[in-house]
């Protein structure tokens, strides 16, 4: 038997989608928990002398997904796990004020920004291990090899067999051992078909969104909306900086972004990111048919987003959930746009994504 060099790390080609959800649902969870007690006017579980922490909660959710991660196999599961653990982690970091605090305080100024530290964090996290490298051929065959296992046991959608067929080529062309090649196509072909339920459960909610907010004008309105804005918040960033409350002179101007100091710094660093990802993606998107542009605008919009709800609900409570829904509006656009074009022929001969 001949011996393989193998790689210590092999990057999986949903880890980057599975964070991006992680940590879509885990900001959800803040936010639809914060919302919860404002409305019910911060009620405590365990009676008289005992105080159950939501935080509690959300280790516990956490475990069961670890568990369901550990013990079963499978695209169902991987959801399950994501979607556990995104609201245990939400539970959990809510609480954050409390555990850096003598006093417990749960409204803890800074913890928002704390929250926006971990969440950029894990994002950018994410995006260095997706990007820092093109895929190799050992990464698609890896990856092709677990579509084709999963395929063994449950079946397989055709979404999910053409990509494995597509990381096998790319295996192929690039000097991939053509034996394994062979044995996991071998795999393929004996895995059943089986219905795509998510890609059926997307569909009849695509099918209730109006038609005129499906066209593509939409992707042009909320890329240059989120340029405009992102621009619009380091114009004022900075110059709140120089024209602060404290400052007195000639000219009586005094510009805030935000009440506070850490969190303008939040918004400014938060609109540098943002600018910079959607203002090159808008431009390119004139002048080439890639993925990349709408996977940048995808990015800018979730940065955007999740900075400003995050900030904005710690110091506005419920104003933050207006933020909040243009920006699930402009990820909702981008990301229909993106899956539709990452379905189209052109897309085929590309480069498997990680």
């Amino acid at each position: 038997m001949n011996a393989r060099r193998t790689a210590v790390l092999v990057r999986s080609a949903y880890g980057t989608v599975a964070v991006e959800w992680f940590i879509i649902i885990a900001i959800l969870a803040i936010l639809v928990t914060r919302a919860y007690l404002a409305a019910t006017g911060y009620p405590q579980v365990g009676g008289r002398h005992l105080h159950i922490a939501h935080a509690l909660w959300g280790g516990a959710l956490m475990m069961l997904a670890l568990i369901t991660g550990w013990l079963f196999l499978g695209a169902t599961p991987r959801i399950v796990a994501i979607v556990m653990g995104g609201i245990g982690f939400g539970l959990f970091l809510d609480e954050v004020g409390k555990f850096v605090t003598r006093n417990n305080d749960y409204f803890y100024g800074p913890a928002a920004e704390i929250m926006y530290i971990l969440v950029v964090l894990i994002l950018l996290i994410s995006r260095i291990v997706r990007d820092v490298r093109k895929p190799t051929t050992a990464e698609a065959l890896a990856n092709a090899a677990s579509i084709a296992a999963e395929g063994v046991s449950h079946g397989l959608p055709s979404r999910r067999r053409r990509q494995a067929d597509e990381l096998l080529a790319f295996a192929a062309d690039n000097g991939g051992d053509e034996t394994l090649v062979t044995h996991v196509r071998g795999l393929l072909a004996a895995s059943a078909d089986s219905p795509d339920r998510l890609m059926q459960w997307r569909s009849r909610a695509v099918r209730l969104v109006p038609g005129f907010l499906r066209s593509p004008r939409w992707v042009s309105i909320v890329g240059w909306g989120l340029a405009a804005l992102s621009a619009v918040t380091i114009v004022a960033g900075t110059l709140s900086f120089y024209f602060h409350e404290g400052r007195r002179g000639d000219v009586d101007v005094y510009l805030e972004l935000s009440r506070s100091h850490v969190a303008t710094w939040i918004l400014l660093i938060s609109g540098v990111l943002t600018f910079l990802l959607t203002f090159p993606a808008m431009i390119a998107r004139r002048r080439s048919t890639s993925l990349w542009p709408l996977r940048s605008l995808r990015l800018g919009a979730l940065v955007f987003t999740l900075s400003n709800a995050l900030v904005d609900f710690a110091l506005e409570g419920f104003g933050a959930l207006t933020n909040l829904a243009l920006g699930l509006f402009a990820l909702s656009v981008i990301g229909y746009h993106l899956s539709r074009a990452a379905t189209s022929p052109t897309q085929q001969q590309a480069l498997p994504r990680l």
